[in-house]
């Protein structure tokens, strides 16, 4: 126990002192979860609305396999992307392997299923008729899906959100195609098992602590979002 509330101590104290190894994996987790998922939000919300206010063969059975994909294994798609761009697979010649760049894109690959599945579901709550009469007062179809968007926006927030959670909580893909290597593809999630393997138990706890905060600032900020008109009334009547 003693040995735990020592390992504690100087995990606060690398926090507290801007550690800079800390803040530079920390750093490195951040901005790679935050591009790939900008970039699903790209993807997912205008495929979302295509899927969903459109009628085809097979719509159930494509929503019922982009659902059966939120529990794809991190580490399957590591492998996909691994084998896709190791140096004599098809992509190979491209040299992405064990960079960052390559990182964003498994993590694209493993947050577009579950991104795009919640968006989806976001938008059954709206009535297809706004849809239908904000095309009948002449909006293109992408203008009607940006009304649909704003009205299921705290829903399709929070698709958002969980989104970025998956991404920077994974550790399999980022071990794989990454190469956990110091300085330039190591992530938080990858430094820790590492540094506990090592028996360096200030790091990885200090970097485990970033990971939660990180994770509990992104519940706050989904919270407010949700609740801003409540904060809003909240921040009037105490200028009243």
């Amino acid at each position: 126990m003693s040995e735990l509330w020592e390992a504690f101590k100087t995990a606060i104290h690398l926090l507290v002192t801007f550690d800079p190894e800390v803040v530079q994996i920390a750093w490195r987790s951040l901005w790679i979860a935050a591009t790939s998922c900008a970039v699903c939000v790209v993807i997912c919300i205008p495929l979302g609305n295509l899927i969903h206010f459109s009628r085809f063969r097979g719509k159930g059975l494509l929503i019922s396999v982009i659902q059966t994909l939120y529990s794809m294994p991190t580490v399957a798609v590591g492998l996909i992307v691994f084998m896709l761009f190791r140096r004599s697979g098809p992509i190979g010649p491209l040299g992405l392997l064990f960079t960052p760049g390559v990182m964003v894109i498994g993590q694209i690959v493993l947050v577009t299923p579950v991104m795009l599945g919640l968006v989806i579901s976001a938008l059954s709550g709206i009535d297809k008729s706004i849809i239908e009469t904000a095309t009948s007062l002449g909006a293109s179809r992408m203008q009607a899906y940006r009304i649909c968007t704003r009205e299921a926006k705290f829903a399709v927030m929070t698709a958002v959100i969980i989104g970025f959670g998956r991404a920077i909580s994974e550790v399999g893909l980022s071990s794989m195609v990454g190469g956990n290597i110091e300085g330039y593809t190591r992530t938080l999630t990858t430094a820790i098992p590492l540094e506990t393997g090592k028996g360096n138990f200030p790091l990885a706890l200090a970097l485990g602590i970033v990971l939660i905060f990180l994770a509990f600032l992104i519940n706050i900020a989904l919270y407010m979002l949700q609740h801003r008109r409540t904060w809003t009334r909240l921040f009037v009547w105490f200028q009243s």
